[in-house]
């Protein structure tokens, strides 16, 4: 009896370990959701920029501070990614510490890791390389983005302490958020988008006057960005949908600029008592660390109409129902999207049937007939808009020919034939007899 208890007590204590272990795991796995590498130049820089941080950590990141050429710095351990965003605030830095370098950088996005990157006039090499990888290229080092007409009043003579409007902002909600009442201010470096790379974002440009040069030379050649060719601020979502966003100004991100009054250097021109810097930034972080604008694809169902569950097989020209669960993130919770521009294709090689889902009852829903062609078929939803995480969703299916059962008698496309058939039965017939009745006259005669 005493063996048989602690036989038990063992084994219950191995239940609840188990129990325990799993429960330890599971809150590792939800605490690691937001685990956040930040590259700093200095260690001041948690100061200069404490706003930023702050707003970083109300939205539940865990933030892990290292300068960038600290020696212990590690992103990839074991084939595993230590962190799920990086934070690369060190403009001039020309080697990172540890084993991070752009290759690694470059793998970390492969992965799906998240990406945001300030540059300054200062800018070093290794953060040239990694926009080149994609897709935008900075302007050379110690050049600067310059605007003789949209420069703030506090300018010392350079006019590189621009002024950019809203109507300078990407139109897209879901990146920059609700656009700031109050102007925004910049300076850094220009960076260009290469031409032949779709995924940039054009986030923030430059005015039709502004340019990128070198602040304290003459123009000998043709400037790297001219007019709103020159990007102040620059977007890519990749197609593992991974984010980035490259700011050719770190003081973009600073307490200074976020405080600091605004006023365009032309007479009359109206004062602000601080910049639309803050609300921006926010947006942009909510953006790059998917806290906007991702979607997902709930439950997927299809049947005939009429029916519950799905056939073996669907019959050319059944009416079918298909319907989908799409949901967007907000605040943190998964909640039902709003759009009105989700389309359904049902594809052999080519769509046979395209069209809009409505929503009904939290789902989007259609009801369409079948094309009269059997094959193997896809119910594809493939909903690719700005700012939003590519949804795809794909369901095959077999189309089938009608059994002969399923046919009916008489096929009105074959009433020509069925006459052709009755035509020459009576031919026959009539022939048959004129023929009998000839060869019996001719035995009477």
């Amino acid at each position: 009896m005493a063996v048989g208890g602690s036989q038990g007590g063992m084994g219950a204590h191995r239940v609840s370990g188990a129990w325990v272990l799993l429960f330890v795991s599971f809150l590792s796995v939800a605490e690691g959701s937001g685990r956040m590498l930040v590259l700093l130049e200095n260690t001041n820089m948690k100061e200069t920029h404490s706003m930023f941080f702050k707003s970083l950590t109300d939205l539940g990141f865990n933030l892990t501070f290292k300068i960038s050429d600290d020696p212990s710095l590690s992103l990839i351990k074991y084939g595993e990614f230590l962190f799920d965003h990086l934070i690369i605030f060190s403009p001039s830095v020309e080697d990172f510490g540890g084993n991070i370098n752009v290759d690694t950088i470059a793998t970390f996005i492969d992965g799906g890791g998240n990406v945001l990157v300030a540059a300054s006039s200062d800018i070093g090499d290794p953060l040239r390389e990694l926009g080149s990888e994609c897709g935008i290229e900075f302007d050379e080092e110690k050049t600067s983005v310059i605007d003789h007409h949209n420069y703030d009043v506090s300018d010392p003579g350079q006019h590189t302490l621009i002024i950019a409007d809203n109507e300078q902002l990407l139109k897209a909600p879901t990146v920059v958020g609700k656009q700031p009442k109050n102007p925004l201010l910049f300076q850094g470096v220009g960076m260009v988008a290469d031409p032949d790379n779709p995924l940039v974002l054009d986030i923030l440009t430059g005015s039709s006057s502004s340019y990128s040069f070198f602040p304290d030379k003459p123009i000998t050649q043709y400037p790297h960005g001219v007019g709103k060719n020159t990007l102040l601020i620059a977007g890519l979502q990749a197609r593992n949908n991974a984010r980035m966003v490259f700011s050719g100004s770190i003081d973009f991100f600073s307490d200074a600029f976020f405080n600091s009054p605004v006023q365009k250097a032309i007479p009359g021109a109206e004062r602000f008592s601080k910049t639309g810097n803050y609300e921006l930034a926010v947006a942009l972080s909510r953006w790059v660390f998917k806290e906007e604008g991702v979607l997902r694809v709930g439950k997927v169902s299809h049947h005939p109409v009429g029916e519950i569950k799905p056939p073996n097989a669907y019959t050319v020209t059944d009416l079918v129902e298909y319907s989908v669960v799409i949901e967007k993130l907000s605040n943190g919770k998964w909640v039902p999207f709003d759009g009105d521009d989700i389309q359904l294709e049902f594809v052999r090689i080519d769509p046979f049937v395209r069209t809009y889902l409505k929503r009904k009852s939290g789902k989007y829903s259609v009801q369409f007939k079948l094309p009269d062609v059997y094959g193997v078929f896809q119910f594809k939803v493939d909903y690719n808009r700005l700012g939003y995480t590519h949804l795809y969703s794909s369901t095959q299916v077999s189309v089938r020919p009608l059994q002969h059962t399923q046919y009916e008698r008489f096929i009105p496309s074959a009433y020509p034939y069925y006459a052709s058939t009755f035509s020459m039965m009576v031919g026959l017939f009539l022939f048959s007899v004129v023929f009998l009745h000839m060869k019996e006259k001719e035995k009477a005669e």
